[in-house]
C-alpha cells in the first residue's frame, strides 16, 4: 500500500503558487476564454494540465475547487470556460455553462476549443508533449472521457470525477483515475460503476485491486494493468455529487507517475 501525506504533497510556499491570468482565443468567430496558471518552479518543459469545470460552473470556480496549480507549481495549468449548454440531467434550456457530450454536437465547438488551446499553449509556457493531462468534474469529467475517446494520443493520463460518457467507443488505453461518490444522486453511482468496468476492460486491468491511499472519507484503489502501464485508480467514498477536498493532491500524484515517454 502506498501511503501519502497530503499535507506534504500539497505543500508549497505562497511565493511558489502560480498567479491566474485571463486567456482568450477566437474559435469559429467566438471568443473563448480560460484562466491560466503559468509554472513558477519550472526548470524544464512543464507538464500541461487541463481542468474542466462541471455544468453550471466556471473557470474561476474550477481553479478554486480543483486547484491543481497550487499543488503542482511546476505545471502549466489551464482552466477553460464553457459556454451555455443544455444539460441531459439538469438545465434543459441551456442557460448555464458546460461542455459538449458527444462528437458532432454543437458543431464540435468544445473539441475545437481544446485543439486551439493545445496549439497555442506554448505561447503561455514551454510544455512537455509527453506530459499532457486532463481532468474534470461532472460534465467536465464527461468531457474528459470524450477527449480520451477522440484525442487519446495526446495524453499521458486522465482523471474524470463524478462522470460517465454514454456510448464511449473503444479508445487507446490510458492511465485513469476515476473519482466517484456512492450516494451521487445526479450521476448515479451504478452508472459510474459501469463506466469503471468499461475502463478496466479497456485498460486490461486485473479485477481485484489494492488500496492505494485514503482521502477524507474516500478510499483510492489501484487496479494494475496486465500491460503494466495503464492502471486504473478509483477514488470512491460515501459522498454525493461532490469533489473530495483532497482530490487535487491525489490527481497530481497520479499524473506525476505517468509520462508517455516512459511507456
Amino acid at each position: 500500500m502506498l501511503s501519502i501525506s497530503l499535507a506534504i504533497l500539497g505543500m508549497c510556499s505562497t511565493a511558489d503558487v502560480p498567479v491566474l491570468a485571463d486567456w482568450s482565443l477566437p474559435v469559429d468567430s467566438v471568443e473563448r476564454t480560460a484562466l491560466v496558471a503559468k509554472p513558477t518552479k519550472a526548470s524544464q518543459a512543464a507538464p500541461l494540465v487541463f481542468a474542466f469545470h462541471g455544468h453550471g460552473g466556471s473557470a474561476k470556480q474550477a481553479a478554486k475547487s480543483m486547484p491543481i496549480h497550487k499543488h503542482w507549481p511546476e505545471a502549466l495549468v489551464i482552466y477553460p470556460q464553457g459556454l451555455p449548454t443544455a444539460g441531459k440531467l439538469t438545465d434543459p434550456e441551456g442557460k448555464r455553462a458546460g461542455w459538449q457530450m458527444a462528437e458532432g454536437t454543437q458543431g464540435d465547438r468544445d473539441l475545437k476549443f481544446f485543439d486551439a488551446m493545445l496549439k497555442a499553449a506554448s505561447t503561455q509556457a514551454e510544455y512537455d508533449t509527453n506530459r499532457v493531462y486532463v481532468t474534470g468534474h461532472s460534465n467536465g469529467g464527461a468531457f474528459t472521457y470524450l477527449l480520451w475517446e477522440k484525442r487519446p494520443d495526446l495524453f499521458a493520463a486522465v482523471a474524470p470525477s463524478a462522470a460517465v460518457l454514454v456510448g464511449m467507443k473503444a479508445a487507446k488505453p490510458l492511465p485513469c483515475l476515476h473519482i466517484g461518490g456512492e450516494a451521487d444522486a445526479l450521476v448515479k453511482f451504478r452508472w459510474q460503476e459501469a463506466m469503471i468496468a468499461s475502463v478496466k476492460k479497456r485498460n486490461g486491468c486485473e479485477e481485484k485491486g489494492t488500496e492505494w491511499t485514503k482521502c477524507d472519507r474516500f478510499v483510492a484503489t489501484k487496479f494494475t494493468s496486465t500491460r503494466g502501464d495503464t492502471p486504473l485508480v478509483t477514488l470512491i467514498g460515501p459522498g454525493g455529487h461532490e469533489y473530495p477536498k483532497g482530490a487535487p493532491e491525489l490527481i497530481v500524484k497520479f499524473f506525476q507517475e505517468h509520462c508517455k515517454s516512459k511507456k
